[in-house]
This record gives C-alpha cells, sequence and structure tokens, in this order.
C-alpha cells in the first residue's frame, strides 16, 4: 500500500512539474509574440488620426502594444524598440526612410506611382521588410466602375506629371478588357497644366484622376474641374474629398477602410520573427461616391452608390 502511495505522489509531483513547466513555457510564448508596433502618422490632421485609431481598435484584443509618434522630430529612440513602423502617409514613410536604423516598414495611403519611383528604394535601403497598402485602386476595378456607371463612354483620359515605367501600359491594358480607349499625356518641367488636360479632354469621354500631387492638389483641383466641366468630361477621383469637390463620382477607400486592412496585415505579420510583410497591393475595401449635382449638370444618370459598390464587390 505505501508503495502504490509513493508511485501515485511521484507521478502526481511529475504532472504537477509538467503543469508548471507548461505555463512557463506559455508565458514565454505569449511574451515572444507580443510586439511593439509603432504607427507614424504624416501630421495630426483626422485622416491620419483615423487610421490609427483603427488599428489600436483592432489590436486591442491581441498582446501587441500599438504606439503613436509623428514625422515631424522623429529619432530612432521615439521609437520605442518598434518591432513594425507603420507610415500613414507620405511624410511619415520620408521620415522612417531618413532614419539611420529602423524596424520594418508598412507604408499606407502613399500613391503607388510614388512608392514604386521614390517610398520602396529609400525604405529597402538596410535590406529589411518593406510593403504598402496604396492610396490608389487597381486600374482594373477603376475600369470596370467606368464600364457600369457609363455604358456610352469609350475613351478614359489621364494627365500625369511624370511617367512612371509601366503605368500607362497597365492602365492601357485593364481599360481594353472593358473594351475602353486611352488618352493621355505627361506634363513635365513648368509647363502650363491646363494645356496638356485640355489636349486629353479634347479626346476623351472621361477623365480619370490619379493621385499624382503635382496634377491635383488644392492650388489645381478648382481648375481642373471647370476646364472638365467646360469640356462636359466627366470625373472619376479617387477621394470623397474630389466627389465633394467637384468629381462626377469617386472609387476610393476611406482611413477606416485603410486602418482596418493595415491591422489584419500588422497582426499577420508580426506573428513570426522575423516580421514578414506581404507584397504591396491595392486596398482590399472600398466605397463609391457619387456627386448627384454634378450628375444632374452634366446629364448623366447614375446606378446608386450601393448597387455599383455591390456589383464591384467592395462597400465593406
Amino acid at each position: 500500500m505505501t508503495v502504490w502511495v509513493s508511485r501515485r505522489g511521484a507521478a502526481l509531483q511529475r504532472i504537477v512539474r509538467l503543469g508548471a513547466a507548461c505555463a512557463c513555457l506559455a508565458l514565454v510564448s505569449a511574451q515572444a509574440v507580443a510586439a511593439r508596433v509603432a504607427v507614424v502618422l504624416s501630421d495630426d490632421s483626422a485622416p491620419y488620426q483615423e487610421v490609427y485609431q483603427v488599428i489600436r481598435a483592432y489590436l486591442d484584443d491581441t498582446p501587441h502594444e500599438v504606439i503613436r509618434v509623428y514625422a515631424e522630430g522623429l529619432t530612432v529612440p521615439s521609437l520605442n524598440e518598434a518591432r513594425l513602423a507603420v507610415a500613414v502617409g507620405v511624410r511619415a514613410t520620408e521620415s522612417l526612410a531618413a532614419l539611420p536604423a529602423r524596424p520594418p516598414v508598412l507604408a499606407v495611403l502613399v500613391p503607388r506611382a510614388w512608392y514604386i519611383k521614390t517610398g520602396r528604394t529609400r525604405l529597402s535601403d538596410g535590406g529589411r521588410s518593406v510593403s504598402a497598402i496604396y492610396l490608389d485602386q487597381p486600374f482594373g476595378r477603376q475600369a470596370q466602375l467606368i464600364r457600369l456607371a457609363f455604358p456610352e463612354v469609350q475613351r478614359v483620359g489621364m494627365l500625369l506629371s511624370a511617367e512612371p515605367g509601366g503605368l500607362v501600359d497597365e492602365l492601357d491594358e485593364a481599360l481594353r478588357v472593358q473594351r475602353l480607349g486611352l488618352v493621355h499625356d505627361t506634363l513635365s518641367g513648368e509647363e502650363r497644366l491646363i494645356t496638356h488636360l485640355e489636349n486629353v479632354l479634347s479626346g476623351a469621354d472621361l477623365l480619370l484622376a490619379v493621385p499624382d500631387p503635382r496634377v491635383f492638389n488644392r492650388n489645381t483641383a478648382q481648375s481642373l474641374f471647370l476646364t472638365s466641366y467646360r469640356y462636359r468630361v466627366p470625373v472619376l477621383g479617387y477621394s470623397r474629398s474630389l466627389t465633394r469637390a467637384g468629381a462626377l463620382l469617386s472609387l476610393h477607400s476611406s482611413p477606416a477602410q485603410i486602418g482596418r486592412q493595415t491591422a489584419e496585415w500588422v497582426n499577420s505579420a508580426i506573428q513570426g520573427v522575423p516580421v514578414r510583410l506581404p507584397p504591396p497591393a491595392h486596398p482590399a475595401y472600398f466605397s463609391v461616391s457619387i456627386n448627384e449635382q454634378v450628375a444632374r449638370s452634366l446629364g448623366f444618370t447614375l446606378p446608386p452608390e450601393a448597387e455599383l459598390e455591390k456589383r464591384l464587390g467592395g462597400g465593406h
């Protein structure tokens, strides 16, 4: 009887030790997967703040810590041992790229053309993992929306300040799938923007706005919309603010939608060591907005926003 009790006691001790070891291992594992994520904002404006708030809310139920940092005055110590940095906007991306030492970077709300031409090269110094979620929508999605909303349109115009390699070819290919032609022009140096715009509008049925800061900015937007209106050519924009400013409709992703996709990427990337980010991509979640007043003025009748979103597979 005594022997049986001893054996049982020994077995219980082994179970207790095994349980304690498993508990320690679980604690170590939890500590290993917990990571600090630095969200670097270009400034304190509402869109950037909204991206940060969505990321933080999404990761609240995880062991990860999210800290907010601003591009102005960014230093290596201000990242506070972050395992991954999210750069929200071009200015934040450039500030991170200027640091001599930095964690892997995910740039979001950045134009694709800028990232391919400039941002990616600057961030890749040092060989760390880098990626991006673009501000602009994929050309295939834009072409599909044009065909759904404007069945009579045949030629799509686009004006760029520079021509990144392959960009025009990609758009041309996407438009051809929807039986649409492309009319484009490139602005270089100090040439007059309106002259190039009129060259495009004279041969186009619709103007596709792309997030090129030399073409569409606060100083040029009004002239661009007025000129397009004079030519009776509708504009497809890339943000809700452009819809309000005069674009007939826009295909865009809100800061909340970008924040959601960013949080999903971040949560997946920081599970591993080292951090592995997916390749750069266009927004997964998107919406359509219509300026009804402009539509009436130009004589267009469009399907409702919700219907267009549903047919495009968006509206999330």
